[in-house]
């Protein structure tokens, strides 16, 4: 699980970070759920990249619901 956060002067872009982490699923067997919340300029363009990647990948719009669906997500992955 994952979730991306940004700089605290705003200076990462959410778009890239989006970008980073679609590769990364891509290049990387993942066995978890991805949870990702992206905050600041261009958050929307990276959201919308997720959203058109086909791939498995929560979004959240704040911590609080990233926690909940990380929670949710363990809950039904675990046996």
């Amino acid at each position: 699980m994952w979730a991306a956060a940004p700089h605290p002067n705003g200076s990462r872009r959410p778009d890239l970070i989006a970008q980073g982490i679609l590769q990364a699923i891509g290049e990387v067997s993942i066995e978890v759920p991805v949870v990702v919340r992206l905050e600041g300029t261009n958050a929307a363009a990276g959201l919308e990249l997720i959203a058109q990647s086909g791939l498995s990948v929560e979004t959240a719009s704040d911590l609080t619901e990233a926690a909940d669906k990380v929670v949710a997500a363990a809950g039904a992955t675990s046996s």
